[in-house]
């Protein structure tokens, strides 16, 4: 999940949503351009406009032709935003699919879902909700100081433009929020309250000791001269006192005073202007299917039920007497499920990377080239982290992918858990998935950073399912563990459904979760709150494992003996992130491919 919390690629729709500029300009002219040309001309001229409009976005990705700017946040750039996605869906639907070779026609159909999406999306005022529990324009320098390149002096110095400029994107972001409040579009109290500490957080009476100096100006490349370093820390400190620091407390006394006591009280998205709209939006969105939330409602009350019962069969092989609740207490409480050294807990999630590294070859016939690390969640942001995240890496900057754990409050990181979340996280979920399509060939630029997220969480939450088939699970705990991860995401579907339009509070989805979950205390609270706050997310990872379980089950049916799993998932995963419609189109054909005659069609439910 999250940075990916968080799709995968999480800082990248937070920061697509914030893009804003006037329409690109085709650099060929429209009457002379074959279709082909047309297409590929509009795929050149969007992901050039989206580098430049966001400049974050570019970073992350290991462009670095923007690294000394950040995004616009002012409100007229969102305006500007709206007209763009309108010129990019006229544009694309200018163009005659039929008189396209067929090897560009998925990326049309890909590129036109994005497209309509993007001005159905524009309906509804997002940009004026940019501060969360999950993130915002608080955060934005610390992540970025993680992201940048730190080779030469220059690098340090856009780093310092990008705090220059940080000033303007606190004043923006409150004139947003503003604007929210005149709206009458804001975050849930519920949830809100927290935000106040995150963003006391980042705020010193010692600039040197700030998480974004720590990070960008300590520990330089032994090429940068020593003179060079003691200037740049001299400035940084200066630059954080008289502009950072400043600004986050201008943005730390708004929310306190101003904006916070002004929050809806509500937790329903649905309860907003537009709200009810909204949510079948972002449902069809997340999970690229035409699923109402009753609908996704139901299936997850028959999830849990189905996963219950698998439980108690786990629970008996464990030789545990007494009911599930019971276990699920012994699992949360008892002192030998957990550590009690930070440093111990992120050298168990690096044992397990290791164990889980050299068994790939399993079950997959390619392999990302890209490494990936195992890390600490940054000290000033793990008390309402989940419980870990994936951070992608970029190839053309030599960025690693990071695997990012949560060493805080040791009591609630169970031992039986960490099989499950890594393989979701690391390999062969997110890393191995997303490096993957980040090394996709002959494909538009676009589809090397697409994010559909019932794809790419389905696949996460797939992934877990794998254990077993590379050697994992060996114990009734952490096989537990497995279906309490399985049951956390059947559990979103109820609670997500029934807080945002089914009239839950935030009370009853916690009961529910906790009845149905051995997770701690903590981790549902925080889990419930991020529903809360990102609605119709969470409902994609069940959607989307659900489909590529039947796809499997359908092909190993058809195929028989013919079945290679480590060619299951290569075609799987070998077209990088599609929506469940396409991807049931695309496996199909591979069914039909492979069994050399005759009509297979797979027999998938959830994406009609």
């Amino acid at each position: 999940m999250r940075k990916t919390t968080a799709s995968v690629f999480l800082l990248l729709a937070f920061a697509t949503a914030a893009l804003a500029a006037t329409p690109a300009k085709s650099t060929k002219s429209a009457a002379k351009a074959t279709p082909t040309q047309a297409l590929h001309q509009l795929f050149d001229d969007e992901w050039e406009w989206q580098l430049r409009e966001s400049p974050e976005t570019a970073t992350f990705l290991g462009d670095r032709r923007f690294d000394d700017r950040l995004d616009d946040r002012s409100p007229a750039a969102f305006e500007r935003r709206r007209a763009h996605d309108r010129e990019t869906l006229r544009r694309i639907e200018a163009i005659d699919r039929a008189k396209l070779p067929e090897r560009d026609r998925l990326d049309y159909d890909l590129f036109l879902l994005q497209a309509r999406n993007a001005v159905e999306g524009d309906a509804f005022p997002s940009e004026v909700t940019p501060v969360t529990q999950l993130g915002g324009v608080y955060s934005v320098l610390g992540e970025l100081a993680q992201a940048i390149p730190r080779d030469t002096v220059k690098d340090h110095e856009n780093f310092l433009a990008r705090m220059r400029a940080f000033p303007r994107a606190v004043d923006d972001t409150i004139a947003l929020m503003r604007r929210g409040l005149e709206l009458g579009v804001t975050p849930p109290r519920a949830v809100a309250g927290k935000v106040e500490e995150l963003i006391g957080n980042q705020l010193f009476d010692d600039p040197t000791q700030s998480p974004i100096y720590q990070i960008a100006f300590t520990n330089f490349r032994p090429s940068i001269p020593a003179a060079e370093q003691q200037r740049l820390q001299k400035e940084a400190a200066t630059v954080l006192r008289n502009d950072v620091l400043p600004a986050i407390q201008r943005l730390h006394k708004f929310w306190a005073d101003e904006y916070f006591p002004k929050t809806r009280e509500s937790i329903a998205l649905s309860s907003i202007p537009q709200g009810k709209e909204w949510y079948a939006y972002q449902i069809r969105t997340q999970t690229t299917t035409k699923l109402s939330a009753d609908e996704i409602h139901n299936l997850g009350l028959s999830e849990v039920k189905r996963i219950r019962g698998e439980m108690e069969k786990v629970k008996e092989q464990a030789g545990f007497h007494g009911t599930l609740e019971e276990f699920f207490v012994f699992l949360r409480t008892d002192p030998r499920f957990y550590y009690t050294r930070r440093e111990d807990l992120l050298e168990g999630y690096r044992d397990i990377a290791k164990k889980i590294d050299p068994e790939l070859t399993r079950l997959f016939g390619r392999l990302p080239r890209l490494p990936y690390g195992v890390t600490p969640i940054p000290s000033y942001s793990e008390k309402t982290q989940t419980t870990a995240y994936y951070n992608p890496g970029a190839p053309e900057s030599h960025r690693p992918g990071y695997y990012m754990v949560n060493l805080y409050d040791l009591a609630s990181r169970p031992k039986w858990e960490m099989e499950a979340l890594s393989l979701h996280e690391s390999v062969p979920g997110h890393h191995l998935q997303i490096a993957l399509e980040q090394e996709l060939e002959n494909v538009p630029k676009f589809r090397r950073a697409g994010a559909y997220t019932a794809f790419v969480e389905g696949w996460g939450l797939y992934a877990e399912s794998l254990g077993p088939e590379l050697g994992l699970f060996t114990d009734s705990y952490s096989k537990f563990g497995q279906l309490t991860y399985e049951m956390w995401r059947a559990v979103r579907l109820v609670v997500d459904t029934g807080m945002h339009s089914k009239g839950w509070t935030r009370q009853q989805a916690i009961d529910y979760f906790a009845s149905n979950s051995s997770k701690p205390l903590h981790d549902i609270e925080v889990e419930i709150d991020r529903y809360i706050a990102w609605p119709g997310q969470a409902l994609a990872y069940k959607i989307g494992e659900l489909t590529i379980k039947r796809l499997r089950a359908d092909a190993q049916r058809q195929l028989g003996e013919k079945f290679d799993i480590r060619a299951f998932h290569d075609e799987l995963l070998g077209a990088g992130p599609l929506p469940m419609s396409l991807l049931e189109t695309r496996m199909n054909d591979w069914i039909r491919a492979q069994k050399g005659s005759g009509e297979a069609k797979a027999t998938i439910t959830l994406s009609r």
